[in-house]
């Protein structure tokens, strides 16, 4: 069960890296467009994970390759837009959020029968 701060924290991040990932997205990652769907906060706040729904030109496991390769430098563009929030900024652990797609596959699947 998340605390009142960690959801406060969760929706913090997830605004904020949106708006990082819009930004780096013209110079690291052109013509791919990412969204931040979710975001969970360990209970010590030293843990976010990361749920990116991907689209664009590029495989999607090599784009979340990418981004992991960015990590430190997307941590320290969050910790200067959160410092004065937080007390220490979290870990990131970015994973792929496929949820789109299995909504995809099923209206597929009812559509044919």
């Amino acid at each position: 069960m998340e605390t009142t701060r960690q959801h406060k924290i969760a929706r913090l991040i997830q605004k904020d890296m949106g708006e990082i990932f819009q930004a780096m997205g013209r110079d690291v990652l052109p013509g791919n467009m990412i969204t931040v769907t979710k975001v969970h906060v360990s209970p010590d706040l030293f843990l976010a994970k990361v749920y990116l729904s991907l689209f664009g030109k590029t495989d999607k496991q090599e784009l979340l390759a990418i981004i992991k390769e960015h990590r430190k430098e997307i941590r320290l563009k969050l910790g200067n837009r959160i410092r004065n929030q937080v007390r220490s900024i979290p870990e990131l652990d970015f994973f792929l959020d496929d949820s789109l797609d299995y909504i995809e596959n099923i209206d597929n699947l009812l559509k044919k029968s």
